[in-house]
């Protein structure tokens, strides 16, 4: 196994060096790596007889990994605490970074209720999230708009039981004696019950107790300490929204949560594990359902977050896989003829919410008369997609023209620091020129780097000679977006009609 900083990069890392926060964590080799390192294959083909595998690898949970060795990377900050320092500021960003990317790609689920709109309501959705102002959604924003209702109503009505004790009790007031009581009183002395009693005139006798430590309020705790965290990490990354509704919604919540979760604690409730198993009052309250069923999903989306950490640049590459179809799909002339199904899946895994088919979508150009086709890791990339190792590309045909079918390719880098954009598209460029010696049925002349913007959009073109590459750096929400955007729309005309005459 060789590692590579960049996908383009003509020299490997040494031997015993280690990926740093600004890597991108790829590796390429001829043969399965049997050595225990973590990684998925990213594109898989031939070049010149022989098979090469392009790789990624996951960054590390906490500051460092091996197989391969990560050294320098920050940790994922953990839920409701906030910054301290320089290195957990940068970890904040990088995680505000990425919930962005999370908020975009899962707007694409409520977009799939109608197939034949997904990519309009897509549109809408994005064009709505370049407002900072209008906040994203998330879990905790539906909650905040569901759930305090029910967190006010359980508020007075906190679920209490009458526990039975034992404690010296005055005799006017005894009311039920169990037989433990009573073998304390018979060995006390005494011809009667008075006698026995002594001169506090008190005996052991049953007394019952109201006690709120019951498990659905464990688990109320738990939910309302889980959801003020949720809320205030939600609130510190939307500064900039703090007259929307969404923004005021959260921060309702969060204090309703904050105010419930100490009278909880002055009642003596405990705070639930997370693998409880619900009881009766669990399953069949209303109120009590409610907030078990919001708990588990604010669980989950813990879980799901440590995986989502790890494999940023999956989704990454899903978020750009997106944002070219929607540059197509925004095209006058542009006109869907076929989708791959998408398949949604309920968590994600190896830092993807969806499946789909190869390739996600062609488009015909009705009055160019020219397909094209997006392509995402494809299962058969052809020689000079393989040597150029990009996972993304664009597939434009003429038919009217019978031309050799043209590739465009695409990288996606994806890492922790912002990546030298410049550098980037002059050394791909490099890499495009040199695989035009390899024979192939197909042209491979141009390429696009979009990689993540880091709070400034920028865009770069290289040209060397017949090799073009545009470099584009975007972001998932605000202005970053937008201008992102934009230049991805301009690259894609620029491209799909070059060499029209």
């Amino acid at each position: 196994m060789r590692m590579r900083s960049r996908p383009w990069s003509a020299r490997y890392l040494p031997e015993d060096a280690a990926f740093g926060p600004s890597d991108c964590l790829l590796s390429d080799f001829e043969v399965p790596s049997r050595d225990g390192n973590q990684h998925v294959v990213l594109l898989r083909g031939t070049v010149r007889g022989r098979e090469t595998t392009l790789a990624l690898h996951p960054y590390p949970k906490r500051d460092h990994g091996e197989n391969p060795r990560r050294l320098g990377f920050p940790v994922r900050p953990r839920p409701g605490h906030e910054p301290s320092n320089d290195a957990e500021e940068f970890a904040a960003h990088a995680l505000k970074r990425m919930n962005e990317v999370l908020a975009r790609i899962q707007e694409l689920e409520e977009a799939l209720d109608d197939p034949e709109k997904t990519w309009i309501r897509l549109r809408q959705a994005w064009k709505r999230a370049e407002n900072e102002a209008d906040p994203r959604m998330a879990e905790i924003v539906r909650q905040a708009r569901n759930l305090k209702p029910v967190l006010s109503d359980l508020t007075t009505r906190i679920r209490r039981v009458l526990r039975r004790d034992r404690e010296l009790t005055p005799l006017a007031r005894v009311q039920e004696m169990d037989r433990a009581s009573m073998v304390w009183l018979s060995r006390q002395a005494g011809r009667n019950v008075p006698e026995r009693a002594g001169s506090s005139q008190r005996i052991l006798a049953t007394v019952r107790k109201e006690n709120f430590d019951t498990l659905e309020n464990r688990v109320l705790h738990a939910h309302v300490r889980l959801a003020a965290d949720a809320a205030r990490e939600w609130i510190r990354e939307h500064p900039r929204a703090s007259t929307s509704g969404r923004y005021i919604q959260v921060a309702a919540l969060a204090k309703q949560c904050r105010s419930l979760a100490a009278t909880l604690s002055d009642l003596g409730v405990m705070v639930a594990s997370s693998d409880v198993t619900p009881n009766y009052v669990l399953m069949q309250d209303r109120g009590y359902k409610s907030v078990y069923d919001a708990w588990q999903r604010l669980l989950q989306r813990r879980k799901t977050e440590d995986d989502l950490w790890a494999w940023q640049a999956e989704t990454w590459t899903d978020f750009a896989v997106l944002a070219i179809t929607l540059a197509i799909d925004e095209l006058d002339e542009s006109h869907l003829v076929a989708q791959s199904p998408i398949s949604w899946r309920a968590e994600a895994v190896g830092g993807r919410w969806f499946e789909q088919d190869r390739p996600i979508a062609v488009f015909w150009l009705r009055e160019t008369g020219r397909i094209v086709e997006i392509q995402a890791r494809p299962e058969i990339p052809g020689a000079l997609l393989t040597a150029a190792r990009a996972h993304v590309a664009l597939r434009i045909t003429d038919p009217q023209r019978s031309d050799i079918p043209r590739r465009v390719a695409v990288w996606t880098p994806h890492a922790i620091d912002r990546i030298d954009l410049q550098e980037s598209v002059e050394n791909a460029a490099t890499l495009v020129e040199q695989i035009q010696q390899l024979t192939s049925n197909e042209i491979l002349h141009h390429g696009l780097i979009l990689t993540p913007a880091h709070g400034r959009a920028e865009t770069v073109t290289q040209v060397q000679g017949r090799i073009q590459v545009h470099g584009i750096a975007l972001g998932a929400s605000g202005e970053p977006l937008a201008e992102g955007l934009d230049a991805v729309r301009s690259f894609v005309r620029s491209e799909i009609y070059r060499d029209i005459e």
